[in-house]
C-alpha cells in the first residue's frame, strides 16, 4: 500500500459510519479464493439470512445504516465490503477477480464462509449489477433478489455521468469525490460523515481493479424465475431511469419496479426515503 494514502483517516471515517448501525453490530471475516472478506453482521442468529452488497469504489458496506435496523429486526443482516474496493478488513490474496464468472465465486465464497445455504440477496449500483450476476448463476441459493439502483444491469450509463466521472477515476482525490458526489445528487444535504467516508476513500489502494463487463443477456434475465425487487432513483443521473424500468418489466418475469422519486443514485442507500424502506421490508416479509 503506498504511504501517501491516509489509510487511518479512512478507518476512523469508516468506523465513526458504523456507528451508525445497531449496537450489536459484529464484525465477521470469511477466506475466500480472493482475500479475505469483511463482513458487518447484525440482528437475529436465527433470522432468515438477507446479504447486501454496496457500490462499488468508496461506498462499502457502512452506507446501508440508513436501513440496517429496520431489516435487522426480522432477519439475520449481512452486509459485506466488496472485493477489489475499498473495504475496512478486507485483504487481497494471491488470486485476483479478472472476470464475472470471479465474482460469483468470490460471492460464492463469502456465502460459504459463514455458512448460508440460501439468502435474500441485494445490492446498490455496482453491488447491484455483481447480485443480478450471482442469482443468474447460482439460482439455488438465492430466494429472492433485490436491485437499489444497479448500473449496466439493463442499460449502460448516461456520458453525462462517465464525463462527470472521469476526472476522479483518473486521479481519486477527496475534492474531486466531493464535486462529483456534489454534482451527482443534485446539490442536496448529504450525511457529512457518509461524505468523509467517500472522500476518505479516493485513492484506496487495491491490487486490482473492479471487475467490469457486459449486461445479462436477454435471454438468461428472461430464465431468472424468482421475485425480484428494483428499487431505482427517480433523479438518477447514472442511467435513464425509465428505460432502465421498461427493460426490466420486459425482460424479468417476476419484477417488481418502483420509481423512487426525489432521490438520486448516489443519495442511496444512505438517503432513506420512507417509501425504500417500506417498499423492501414488505418484500423481504413476504
Amino acid at each position: 500500500m503506498g504511504s501517501a494514502y491516509d489509510m487511518n483517516g479512512f478507518l476512523a471515517a469508516y468506523d465513526k459510519v458504523m456507528a451508525k448501525w445497531p449496537a450489536e453490530r459484529e464484525a465477521v471475516t470469511v477466506a475466500t479464493p480472493f482475500g479475505t472478506a469483511y463482513v458487518n453482521a447484525c440482528g437475529p442468529l436465527d433470522g432468515p439470512p438477507v446479504v447486501l452488497l454496496p457500490g462499488g469504489g468508496g461506498a462499502t458496506s457502512a452506507s446501508w445504516y440508513a436501513q440496517v435496523a429496520e431489516l435487522a429486526r426480522t432477519h439475520r443482516v449481512f452486509a459485506v465490503d466488496l472485493v477489489g474496493c475499498a473495504g475496512r478488513g478486507t485483504e487481497a490474496g494471491d488470486r485476483h477477480p479478472r472476470a464475472v464468472a470471479d465474482l460469483v465465486d468470490w460471492l460464492g465464497a463469502v456465502l460459504d464462509g459463514l455458512g448460508l445455504e440460501r439468502v435474500d440477496l441485494g445490492g446498490h449500483s455496482y453491488g447491484g449489477w455483481i447480485a443480478l450476476h450471482y442469482a443468474l448463476r447460482a439460482r439455488a441459493r438465492v430466494h429472492r433478489l433485490f436491485l437499489l439502483d444497479p448500473t449496466t444491469s439493463f442499460s449502460g450509463f448516461k456520458a453525462e455521468y462517465l464525463l462527470h466521472a472521469l476526472p476522479l477515476l483518473l486521479r481519486p482525490t477527496p475534492r474531486r469525490a466531493r464535486a462529483f458526489l456534489t454534482w451527482e445528487t443534485g446539490g442536496v444535504p448529504l450525511d457529512p460523515d457518509w461524505l468523509r467516508l467517500q472522500e476518505a476513500a479516493a485513492g484506496f489502494p487495491s491490487v486490482s481493479k473492479p471487475v467490469t463487463g457486459p449486461r445479462p443477456a436477454p435471454d438468461a434475465l428472461r430464465g431468472l424465475n424468482m421475485p425480484v425487487l428494483l428499487l431505482l432513483a427517480g433523479n438518477s443521473r447514472t442511467c435513464d431511469t425509465y428505460r432502465v424500468a421498461a427493460r426490466a418489466d420486459a425482460l424479468l418475469p417476476r419484477v417488481e419496479t418502483v420509481v423512487l422519486p426525489d432521490v438520486s443514485h448516489h443519495a442511496l442507500p444512505q438517503s432513506a426515503p420512507a417509501e425504500l424502506g417500506r417498499r423492501l421490508t414488505e418484500f423481504l416479509c413476504r
